[in-house]
C-alpha cells in the first residue's frame, strides 16, 4: 500500500472509493464488537474456578494465624497475602495493607483523606489550588479521581522511557503541586516500563510540597505476555536510599489475576504512611472480607505460584495481542498515517493516528459496529490535544472476534485519514 501522504489528489480519490466500499461491506455484517476497556475475557477467569472450592466446610474457614475469617477483625489483611503482595512488590509484609477487590477504591480513599486530612501536613482542601501531574496518554479512572476533588491535572508527557522527568522536575518547583500518577509497568495504554533512570530520578526527587506522594499504581506487574517480560526497578527502594522514604504509595490487585469484581487489592508504603493510613482505615471499616482473602491465599501459597498461573493467561492473551497487531501492520505498516506500541504485557496497545482524526476513527467504527474507548479519554478532562491517541483493549474478545475487530479499527484509520487529507 502506497503512502497516503505522497499520494496526489487523484490517487486519493481513487484510494478512498476502495476503502469507502470496504467500510460498507463492514457496516453490513451487522458486527457487535467491543475493545473498550481491559476486562479479562471469561477464558481467563475460568482459570479461577478452582478457587471456589478452597474455602468452606471440608477446607475449614481459618487461616495460618488461626484467625476465623468468618468474624469480624483483620485490619489490614491477613498475614498470608500481606506476605505474598510482599514478594511481588518487593517491601516487608508489614508495609502492606490488603483491602477488598479495588485498588482504585484504595486510590480514591486516599485522595479522599489528603483532602480532608492532609499527608503528613495541612489538608490539601485548605491549601486553595491544588494540582496533580498526569503522564500522558494515561489512564482515565486515574485522572477522573484527582479531577472529581477539583485537583488541577497538569499533562506530562510520555516518553519511551516513562514520564518527561526534564518536566516533572521542573513543574514540581510548584509547591501547589501535590503528586504523580504512575503506571509504571506496561503503563495503560501506551505498554511501557519505566526506565532505571526514570525510576532513580523520580525517587530523588525533591518537590516543593512536603506532602507531596507518587501515586504508584503497579496493576500490571506480573503481567507479561513474554517468557522475557520488562523489568522494573523497585520504586521503594531507590526512594530510600534517595532519603525519600514517605514519597511512593503503592498499589496493586489481583483484579486481572482472579476475578475483577471479586479480586483482592493491596496498598504498600513506608512504616510511616502506613501508620498514618491504618490510624484512619480503624475509622472506616472493621476489616475487610477475609474468606476472598482465604481464597486467594490458599491458591496461591508462593510468587511462584501466581507466575505459573500467569504464563496461563499469557498464554491466552498472547494470541490477541497478536491478532491486533498483526493485522496493525499488514493493512498500515507501510504508510506513516499511523503508529502504534507493541508492548511485551500488560492490558493495552497505544495506536496514534493523524491529528484531528481519533474521533472521526471512534465514530467510523462505531457505526460499523465496533466499540473503542472514547477518543481522548486517555488525556486530562477528556481533551487530546492532538486528537490522535486511540486506546485498544484486545483482552475481552475471542481472537476471531478480535481479528474482526482489527480489521474494522484499520479500515476506519484510512476513511479518516483520507477523507482529511481530501478536505485539504
Amino acid at each position: 500500500m502506497s503512502d497516503y501522504l505522497k499520494m496526489s489528489k487523484e490517487e486519493l480519490e481513487a484510494e478512498f472509493s476502495l476503502v469507502k466500499t470496504e467500510y460498507e461491506r463492514l457496516r453490513s455484517m451487522h458486527l457487535s464488537l467491543d475493545m473498550s476497556r481491559g476486562k479479562p475475557g471469561a477464558d481467563n477467569m475460568d482459570l479461577s474456578e478452582k478457587m471456589f472450592d478452597l474455602v468452606g466446610n471440608d477446607t475449614g474457614f481459618k487461616n495460618i494465624s488461626g484467625i476465623d475469617c468468618r468474624n469480624y477483625g483483620g485490619l489490614d489483611g491477613l498475614a498470608e497475602l500481606k506476605s505474598l503482595f510482599s514478594g511481588i512488590l518487593g517491601l516487608e509484609p508489614e508495609q502492606i495493607i490488603v483491602g477488598g477487590n479495588s485498588s482504585l477504591n484504595m486510590m480514591f480513599d486516599t485522595i479522599a483523606q489528603a483532602m480532608t486530612h492532609g499527608m503528613g501536613g495541612e489538608p490539601w482542601m485548605k491549601q486553595g489550588e491544588i494540582k496533580f501531574l498526569c503522564p500522558v496518554p494515561g489512564y482515565d479512572r486515574h485522572f477522573a479521581i484527582t479531577e472529581y476533588f477539583g485537583i488541577k491535572l497538569i499533562p506530562v508527557p510520555m516518553t519511551n522511557e516513562g514520564p518527561d522527568m526534564d518536566i516533572v522536575e521542573e513543574l514540581i518547583k510548584d509547591e501547589k503541586v501535590k503528586g504523580i500518577w504512575c503506571v509504571p509497568k506496561y503503563s495503560n495504554p501506551e505498554g511501557i516500563t519505566y526506565s532505571d533512570k526514570v525510576v532513580k530520578r523520580m525517587a530523588r526527587m525533591k518537590p516543593a510540597a512536603g506532602d507531596f506522594r507518587i501515586f504508584w499504581d503497579n496493576a500490571y506487574a506480573v503481567h507479561d505476555l513474554y517468557d522475557e517480560g520488562d523489568t522494573l526497578l523497585n520504586i521503594y527502594t531507590e526512594c530510600v536510599k534517595a532519603g525519600n522514604p514517605d514519597l511512593p504509595l503503592i498499589f496493586t490487585s489481583t483484579s486481572k489475576i482472579t476475578f475483577p469484581g471479586a479480586g483482592v487489592a493491596a496498598q504498600a508504603a513506608s512504616p510511616n504512611n502506613v501508620s498514618i493510613l491504618k490510624g484512619r482505615m480503624k475509622f472506616q471499616t472493621i476489616g475487610p472480607d477475609k474468606l476472598n482473602q482465604l481464597r486467594h491465599a490458599r491458591m496461591f501459597r508462593t510468587v511462584e505460584d501466581v507466575k505459573n498461573h500467569m504464563k496461563k493467561h499469557a498464554d491466552i492473551l498472547r494470541p490477541k495481542f497478536e491478532a491486533v497487531l498483526s493485522e496493525l501492520n499488514q493493512q498500515l505498516g507501510d504508510n506513516s498515517i499511523a503508529r502504534w506500541t507493541t508492548p511485551k504485557g500488560g492490558y493495552f496497545i497505544s495506536l496514534y493516528v493523524e491529528k484531528g482524526c481519533a474521533h472521526r476513527v471512534e465514530q467510523l467504527c462505531a457505526n460499523a459496529g465496533m466499540i473503542l474507548t472514547p477518543a481522548g479519554a486517555t488525556y486530562p478532562y477528556g481533551n487530546d490535544p492532538d486528537d490522535s491517541n486511540l486506546r485498544i483493549a484486545p483482552s475481552y474478545p475471542s481472537v476471531e472476534e478480535i481479528k474482526k475487530a482489527s480489521v474494522v479499527l484499520c479500515v476506519a484509520v484510512k476513511y479518516a485519514v483520507l477523507e482529511k487529507l481530501l478536505e485539504k
